[in-house]
C-alpha cells in the first residue's frame, strides 16, 4: 500500500537493450549528464558486472565497497550505496564483478524479480530527492534486466544505426509484454534513441527511415551522432558534456534530455544547458 506523506518518487528509466555496443552505457551516462545540466537530481544505477558506467563517471574500483552487488542481495542502506560523482546533480550505485553471479544467487529468492523494485523505494530515497533514476543494464535479458524493468516506470532503447538493428528489437519488445503481464503492468517504453548515427551514411539514414516507419512516435526525434568525442569521454572518466561541452554529441544528448523532460511537464525547473 502507497505512504501517502511520502513525496512523489523519482521517475525511474531502465537503459535496456540485450545486443552490445550499441551505446548503451553511454546514453546512461551522458543523458545522466545532460538531465543534470538541465537542473535535474539523477541517480545511475549501474547493474553491468562490467561496471562501465561506474569507470565512465570515474569511480575507482577500489572506492567500489558497496556496489549494486549488495543492494540487491544484501539489503544495504541506500546511504551506503549512492556515491556523488564529479557531475553536479548526478550520483551513482556502481557496479563490480561480483554482480555477475547475481542471476544465480537471486534465483533462490521468490522475491527474485523484486529485488531492485524494493530496494528503490527504502524511505531513504527521499532523502536525496533525486528526480531521475536511470538503470544501466547489462547487454543480455537475463534475471537483472527483468529486475531493472520491473523497478522502473519506463524503458529507454538505444539502437545503433546499423544492419540488423532492428531485429533483436522483437525480443526486447515480447520481454517488454510478459514482464507487464507478470510483474510490471505500468511499465511503458519511454522511446527509442538512435545512436552512433552517420547523416552522411546511406544505411545510417535507412536504419532511422525504417525505424521511424515501424516504431513511429516511439523513436525520439533526437539521434546521437556517431562522434568521436563521445568515444574518447569515457577514458578520461567523464561525461561528453564535461570532456567537450560544445561537440555534436554533447549538444545531442542535451537535446535528447529536453525531449525527455518535455513527457514530465510536473518538472518545471529546467535551468542551464541547451537553450
Amino acid at each position: 500500500m502507497s505512504d501517502p506523506t511520502r513525496q512523489s518518487l523519482p521517475r525511474i528509466i531502465a537503459v535496456v537493450n540485450q545486443k552490445g555496443g550499441v551505446g548503451k552505457t553511454t546514453t546512461a551516462i551522458n543523458l545522466g549528464a545532460a538531465l543534470s545540466a538541465h537542473g535535474m537530481r539523477v541517480l545511475i544505477v549501474d547493474l553491468d558486472p562490467q561496471g562501465n558506467a561506474s569507470t565512465g563517471l570515474g569511480v575507482e574500483p577500489d572506492d567500489r565497497e558497496f556496489t549494486s552487488y549488495e543492494l540487491l542481495l544484501e539489503g544495504i542502506d541506500l546511504h551506503q550505496a549512492i556515491q556523488s560523482t564529479k557531475v553536479e546533480g548526478l550520483c551513482i550505485i556502481p557496479a563490480t564483478v561480483d554482480l555477475s553471479s547475481a542471476d544465480m544467487e537471486l534465483v533462490a529468492n521468490e522475491k527474485r524479480s523484486f529485488m531492485l523494485h524494493d530496494a528503490l523505494r527504502q524511505h531513504a530515497m527521499d532523502d536525496f530527492a533525486f528526480d531521475f533514476i536511470l538503470i544501466d543494464c547489462p547487454p543480455s535479458l537475463n534475471l537483472l534486466t527483468v529486475n531493472a524493468m520491473v523497478a522502473a516506470h519506463s524503458v529507454l532503447v538505444p539502437l545503433q544505426s546499423e544492419f540488423f538493428a532492428l531485429e533483436g528489437l522483437s525480443q526486447l519488445l515480447t520481454t517488454i509484454r510478459e514482464v507487464r503481464q507478470t510483474a510490471n503492468p505500468k511499465l511503458r517504453i519511454e522511446g527509442v534513441v538512435l545512436t552512433m548515427h552517420d547523416a552522411r551514411n546511406n544505411l545510417s539514414q535507412q536504419v532511422e527511415a525504417d525505424a521511424r516507419e515501424n516504431l513511429g512516435d516511439v523513436v525520439f526525434k533526437t539521434v546521437i551522432p556517431r562522434n568521436v568525442r563521445v568515444s574518447e569521454a569515457p577514458s578520461y572518466a567523464m561525461s561528453v558534456l564535461d570532456y567537450d561541452p560544445q561537440s555534436k554529441g554533447s549538444l545531442a544528448y542535451l537535446e535528447l534530455a529536453k525531449e525527455v523532460l518535455r513527457r514530465y511537464p510536473e518538472l518545471t525547473a529546467v535551468t542551464g544547458g541547451a537553450a
